[in-house]
């Protein structure tokens, strides 16, 4: 598949996804100070290009020295000042700037996920509902009655949480019963599923349709229990399945305002999402299945529309299974790397080159490196086990030697992403290849200690690239600030302390979220994005509290009140007050 280029423009989705609740709220379209009524007008060439002027706050600009300031300004999408003088920053306007006093709060440059799956999350199916601040069966009861009202949803509609959340963070350490979802949606089917694959739950209206949708879930041995639990496997496969037939094109575009507006209100203005695994359309799918040729199409729609918020990198996953790699030819053959603009753009090749049975090694995996790196495209290869990484960054050794005379692939910035167990000794031989290592927080949810990983200190102290990937939404959060808590404490979701000795700063996280994350994005975007700094795209994020003084068990609960993309406000709490159309 060829990527579709199109003018991408970008406006406002009047929603708010509400803190620790994860529900959707509508805003007033009738704010000021070139925030939500205007941000339309902030179109130009396809990307958001808006003017404001941010003052009177706590900015950790993230620049290479990691100064702060008080001042930022930003003209048609960039930025033109950083400092402390509000005077001096008009004088880069030839008006009176759209402009916001920040009250002293903190501000960040917007987040850069170098790793997840947010086009899968914009294209599951009902009214999917993020439950990773929920700590118990009462949290989720609340953020699914939440969902229903505040968004008015239609009654029979299907509210659903697929991934992103595990039952270990619940006080109860279960999943809700069919009877408690059955309180909190009366009007509503639900589906909660965990993982890839389930254990899921419904309550009686979704049971109702599930057993209707596919008779063999009312009975005999993949039937849905009484209390509403389907069993991961088979049984979770045909639910999902029966759910997902509901979706329309409709829908999907609503998901992926969703999944956008749910990003925003989290301070991720940048994604580099990672693919799915090609959907067949049977029980056999799980929650990271999708068409993966299709599943951008209501992302671009969304972009056409002038709706989108946040800005998308996209790898493209394959899984050829044989060593003449025919799929992955045909993309190399047929699209660009780094190809779009400053909202959409093509990224690389992952977070698999070659089929399951050999994504970690052996004649295809090799086959699928060296067809990549003759092209000069990047790579990114899924590690999770301890072995895993020896045979990927061995065949990457391989590849570099065999083009020898055409360059390697030192420059081609190859990356190893998860991490969980990878030694020192092959984090040298990587970074030796130019090389680096994406992180993801995904023990937080159900892993267990002593060393659950990934190694945070060893990898920052190595010397090598390195950045935050969450990997969200299937088996890991999308929420940054979980991500943090579990970097920086090394605990799980059941407050044990499973990653001892390996911890960070929270200055090191913040920097690997940002500017050292723009390594990953590559192309274009690496002097763009990350920092606060003049010439740099306009994406600021102004937090709930004090990232640095927070104690550490309230790191999960942060998320944006404001949020900028290229100078136009597309989440606003309204908690920052001050606003005034020219100071």
């Amino acid at each position: 598949m060829q990527f579709k280029s199109a003018p991408l423009l970008l406006s406002l989705v009047a929603r708010s996804w509400v803190a620790n609740a994860a529900a959707i709220t509508p805003q007033d379209d009738t704010a000021v100070c070139g925030k939500l009524a205007d941000v339309a007008q902030s179109y130009k060439n396809g990307a958001l290009r808006g003017d404001l002027l941010l003052f009177n706050g706590t900015i950790h600009t993230m620049d290479a020295a990691e100064t702060k300031a008080t001042v930022v300004g930003i003209k048609e999408g960039n930025i033109v000042y950083v400092g402390d003088s509000v005077d001096d920053a008009r004088k880069s306007f030839l008006g009176s700037p759209p402009t916001i006093d920040l009250g002293g709060r903190v501000a960040v440059p917007g987040l850069v996920e170098s790793h997840n799956h947010i086009v899968l999350m914009g294209n599951r199916p009902g009214y999917h509902t993020p439950l990773e601040n929920a700590y118990s069966v009462a949290d989720v009861q609340q953020t699914f009655s939440a969902r229903a009202t505040r968004d008015a949803v239609p009654p029979g509609s299907f509210i659903t949480t697929i991934g992103g959340f595990h039952p270990n963070q619940f006080r109860e350490r279960r999943l809700p019963t069919l009877e408690e979802l059955d309180k909190a949606l009366p009007q509503h089917p639900a589906f909660i599923s965990i993982g890839f694959n389930g254990p899921s739950v419904t309550n009686s209206l979704g049971k109702a349709y599930l057993e209707s949708s596919s008779p063999s879930l009312a009975a005999g041995p993949v039937a849905i229990s009484a209390n509403g639990t389907i069993a991961a496997g088979e049984e979770n496969g045909k639910a999902l399945l029966a759910v997902r037939q509901q979706l329309t094109f409709g829908n999907r575009t609503r998901g992926v305002r969703d999944a956008m507006a749910y990003a925003a209100e989290m301070g991720i203005t940048t994604h580099l999402d990672q693919g799915a695994f090609q959907a067949t359309g049977t029980p056999a799918d799980g929650a990271a299945h999708e068409d993966n040729y299709a599943m951008y199409d209501p992302w671009l729609a969304v972009y056409r529309e002038k709706r989108g918020l946040v800005r998308l990198r996209v790898n493209y996953l394959h899984q050829d299974n044989e060593t003449g790699v025919p799929a992955l030819t045909q993309r190399l053959r047929n699209a660009f790397p780094f190809f779009g603009g400053d909202m959409v753009r093509t990224g690389g090749i992952g977070e698999f080159i070659a089929d399951l049975d050999e994504y970690s090694g052996g004649p295809v995996f090799e086959a699928a490196a060296l067809a990549t790196a003759r092209a000069r495209w990047r790579v990114e290869v899924h590690s999770l086990t301890a072995t895993d990484f020896q045979t990927q960054i061995e065949a990457f050794e391989k590849v570099d030697a065999e083009l020898a005379d055409e360059g390697g692939i030192r420059d081609l910035r190859w990356v190893v992403a998860h991490v969980p167990l990878i030694t020192a000794e092959y984090l040298a031989r990587l970074k030796k290849l130019g090389g680096g290592v994406n992180l993801s927080s995904w023990q937080y949810l159900s892993g267990s200690g002593p060393s659950a990983g990934p190694p945070y200190r060893t990898i920052v102290d190595s010397g090598v690239p390195a950045g935050i990937g969450g990997d969200g939404m299937q088996i890991a959060p999308m929420n940054p600030w979980v991500q943090a808590y579990y970097a920086v404490t090394g605990k799980n979701a059941l407050g044990e302390q499973i990653n001892e000795g390996q911890q960070i700063s929270r200055q090191e996280f913040l920097r690997m979220y940002t500017r050292a994350n723009q390594w990953f994005l590559g192309g274009p975007d690496e002097p763009l994005l990350g920092a606060l700094e003049v010439g740099r795209l306009g994406d600021v994020v102004v937090l709930s509290d004090d990232y640095f003084a927070v104690p550490d068990e309230e790191l999960r609960g942060l998320s944006s009140v404001l949020t900028v993309v290229g100078g136009a406000v597309v989440h606003d709490t309204g908690a920052v007050a001050g606003c005034a159309a020219g100071l």
